[in-house]
C-alpha cells in the first residue's frame, strides 16, 4: 500500500516538536520524531526568541525524521501566534524576535489615542490584547526604533522559519488574523490602520491560504540535510487555527486548544463584530477554510506551569505533573477561585504567592499546599470555560451542544473532567497533537489527497482516538461558578 508521510513542525512558545503524518489513504498515523525546548531569552526588559535554536532544531527533526525511515513528501510548520521577525534589504533577520510577554499596556493606549479601541475592533475583529502584533509595532514606532527603519520585509513566526527554509516570502491568512493589521471586511491588510499608526505597510507580504504550496526546500539546505527539493505548503500557521481543523467534531461545539492558553471559540463563516463580542474582548481569528473563529484567549495551564517552575526551583524538585495531579485530587473540592485572566497572573515569576494574595484579598479561603494551589487553578480553569460557552452560545445564537478540546493540555484528566462537570457539557478530548494533525491535514490538502475541510475532517475521525468524558454538575460546582463571575464584576 503507498502512503505518504508529511512532516508537521509544530513549535509552540514552550517546546517543539516534529511530527511525521502518514497517511494511507484512509487514515493518518502520527509518529514523534522528536522535539526541543524553547523559551524566550531575557535582554533587560525585553524577552526574544532563539531564532537560530529554533531553525537548527528544525533542521534536525528532518534529519532525525530520515534516520526513522521517513521520506517527507512535504512540510509545513505552525506557531503561536502574534510574534514575527524583520528582514533588511539583503533578506536577512535584523535581530532575533521579539516575545510577546515582554508587552506592556502603554503602547496598547497610546495606539487607541489615534485608532479608537472600538473602531480598531471593527476593522479587525480582535481582542484587545496588549500583545498583538500591531501592538509590538507602535511600540517600535513610538520610540523611534531602529530596527524598524531597517526592515524591508516583515514576517509572522511560522512564515519567517518557512523563509529561512525555502526562501518563499508570504504570510498565511490565520495567522495574519491575529495581527490587529488585518481588515476582516476585505482579508487584506489595513492601511487605515498603518497609516494611523505610522507602521510602514510596505513591510507586509502578500497572504495566502492554508491548503496551498508556497515552495520547496533550498538545494542547499537539502544537500547538508540528505533531502530533495522538500515542497512546502502553507497550513494553518497559527497553532490554534490547525488544531481547530483536525476536531473531529460535528455539529453545534465549541472547541477549547488547551495548552498554556486555553482558547476557546466557535467557527463562522463571517467575523461576529457585535457590541456583546467587542465587551466580552473575544477575537475573530482566520479558519483554514477562510472564516473565522470567535473566540476567547484564557489565561490556560500558564498559571500552573509557572507555579511548577517556582515549586522545582523553591524546593529542588521537579514534580510530574501526574504527581501534581494526584495532590490535587487529595484536597477537598472548591475551596477559592481565581479569575485566569486576573492581570497580576500574565507575568512570570512568583505565581504561588500571587494565587495566594488573589484569595486573600477577595476573602476566600487561601490555598497554602501544592495540592491546594493546583486544584484551584484547575477548577478555576473549567469555571472559566463554562463562562466562555456561555458567551459562545450567544454568539452562535443557539446553546453549545458539546465541548470538544484538543492539544496537550488534555493528557490532564483531572481538568477534562472538570471542563466537563464545570460547563455541564459531554466533553470530547482528543487528539493530543491536534495542531500537527492540522498541520498535515492541510499539507494533503496541498498536494491533492484531500479535498477540502470536511474531507480532512472525515479523515480525521478515521484516524484519531477520543475520550468521552460526561458532566456531574454539582451545586458546589454552580456556587464557584457565582463566586467567579462576581469576582470578575468587582475587577471590571
Amino acid at each position: 500500500m503507498k502512503t505518504t508521510d508529511l512532516l508537521a513542525f509544530d513549535i509552540g512558545a514552550s517546546n517543539g516538536r516534529g511530527i511525521i503524518a502518514r497517511f494511507d489513504g484512509e487514515k493518518i498515523t502520527l509518529h514523534r520524531v522528536g522535539g526541543f525546548e524553547n523559551n524566550f531569552i531575557l535582554k533587560g526588559d525585553m524577552g526574544y526568541w532563539d531564532f537560530r535554536h529554533i531553525l537548527s532544531e528544525m533542521k534536525a527533526l528532518f534529519q532525525n525524521a530520515r534516520q526513522q525511515g521517513f521520506e517527507p513528501a512535504c512540510f509545513g510548520i505552525d506557531t503561536w501566534g502574534v510574534d514575527y521577525g524583520l528582514l533588511d534589504n539583503q533578506g536577512e533577520l535584523i535581530e532575533d524576535p521579539r516575545a510577546y510577554r515582554s508587552a506592556t499596556d502603554q503602547e496598547l493606549e497610546a495606539a487607541w489615542e489615534k485608532l479608537d479601541k472600538k473602531k480598531l475592533f471593527g476593522l479587525t475583529g480582535i481582542a484587545a490584547l496588549n500583545f498583538n502584533t500591531v501592538y509590538q509595532l507602535y511600540r517600535r514606532v513610538l520610540s523611534g526604533d531602529g530596527a524598524l527603519k531597517k526592515a524591508r520585509t516583515l514576517l509572522m513566526m511560522p512564515d519567517l522559519l518557512g523563509y529561512y527554509l525555502t526562501g518563499a516570502v508570504g504570510t498565511e491568512y490565520t495567522n495574519a488574523t491575529t495581527t490587529g493589521l488585518l481588515d476582516v471586511s476585505t482579508r487584506a491588510w489595513s492601511r487605515e490602520i498603518t497609516d494611523a499608526l505610522g507602521i510602514p505597510m510596505g513591510i507586509l507580504t502578500p497572504i495566502d491560504r492554508a491548503g496551498t504550496l508556497r515552495g520547496r526546500l533550498k538545494a542547499d539546505i537539502a544537500d547538508s540535510l540528505g533531502f530533495g527539493l522538500v515542497p512546502f505548503a502553507a497550513v494553518g500557521t497559527h497553532d490554534t487555527a490547525s488544531a481547530v481543523a483536525a476536531i473531529p467534531g460535528e455539529g453545534n461545539f465549541a472547541f477549547c486548544s488547551s495548552g498554556t492558553w486555553s482558547l476557546f471559540g466557535v467557527e463562522t463563516k463571517e467575523p461576529v463584530l457585535t457590541d456583546f463580542v467587542y465587551n466580552a474582548n473575544f477575537s475573530n481569528e482566520g479558519t483554514v477554510q477562510g472564516g473565522f473563529r470567535p473566540l476567547k484567549n484564557i489565561m490556560g495551564l500558564w498559571l500552573i506551569q509557572e507555579c511548577r517552575r517556582v515549586w522545582t526551583k523553591e524546593e529542588g524538585k521537579e514534580y510530574t505533573w501526574p504527581e501534581i495531579q494526584a495532590m490535587a485530587r487529595a484536597v477537598p473540592p472548591l475551596q477559592c477561585v481565581v479569575d485566569p485572566d486576573e492581570q497580576r497572573f500574565f507575568a512570570a515569576g512568583g505565581m504561588p504567592k500571587k494565587i495566594q494574595e488573589y484569595c486573600r484579598e477577595t476573602g476566600q479561603k487561601v490555598p497554602e499546599t501544592i495540592g491546594e494551589i493546583a486544584r484551584c487553578v484547575y477548577e478555576s480553569l473549567a469555571l472559566k470555560y463554562r463562562w466562555a460557552v456561555e458567551r459562545l452560545g450567544e454568539i452562535r445564537g443557539g446553546d453549545i451542544q458539546s465541548l470538544n478540546i484538543v492539544g496537550g493540555g488534555i493528557q490532564n484528566p483531572l481538568l477534562n473532567q472538570m471542563a466537563a462537570d464545570a460547563t455541564g457539557l459531554v466533553t470530547t478530548v482528543g487528539p493530543i497533537e491536534g495542531a500537527a494533525l492540522g498541520n498535515a491535514l492541510m499539507q494533503a490538502q496541498a498536494l491533492g489527497l484531500v479535498k477540502d475541510i470536511n474531507e480532512a475532517r472525515a479523515l480525521a475521525r478515521a484516524s484519531v482516538e477520543t475520550t468521552r468524558y460526561e458532566p456531574n454538575t454539582t451545586q458546589q460546582w454552580v456556587d464557584a461558578y457565582g463566586k467567579l463571575k462576581q469576582l470578575m464584576e468587582a475587577s471590571e
